[in-house]
C-alpha cells in the first residue's frame, strides 16, 4: 500500500470557509488546503449565499444549496468537480 494514500485517507476537514473567490479547508492535521470557486461549475457561478453554506463530513465539503459535494482527496489531488464547458 502506498504511504501517500494512506495519509490521504486520514485527513479529515476541521473547517471549511469562503474567502475572496477561494474554498480554504483546514485539515486535522493543520495543514490549510485551497481552490479556487472557478474551478468547479457550480461554485463559480454560485451566489454568496450558496458558496458559503457548507458541511463537513470526515471525507469532504457539501454544499446543500448546490447539492455539491468534493471529497478531501480529490481536492489533495486537484480534482474540484467538473467545469462546464461550451458547446462547439
Amino acid at each position: 500500500m502506498n504511504t501517500l494514500e494512506t495519509d490521504l485517507d486520514l485527513l479529515e476537514p476541521t473547517e471549511a470557509r469562503h474567502m475572496n473567490g477561494w474554498i480554504v479547508i483546514t485539515l486535522n492535521d493543520g495543514r490549510e488546503v485551497k481552490f479556487p470557486c472557478s474551478a468547479n461549475e457550480y461554485l463559480s457561478v454560485a451566489t454568496e449565499k450558496e458558496i458559503s453554506t457548507m458541511e463537513i463530513s470526515p471525507c469532504g465539503i457539501h454544499w446543500p444549496l448546490l447539492n455539491e459535494d468534493l471529497s478531501i482527496k480529490g481536492i489533495i489531488e486537484g480534482r474540484f468537480g467538473r467545469i462546464s464547458r461550451s458547446p462547439q
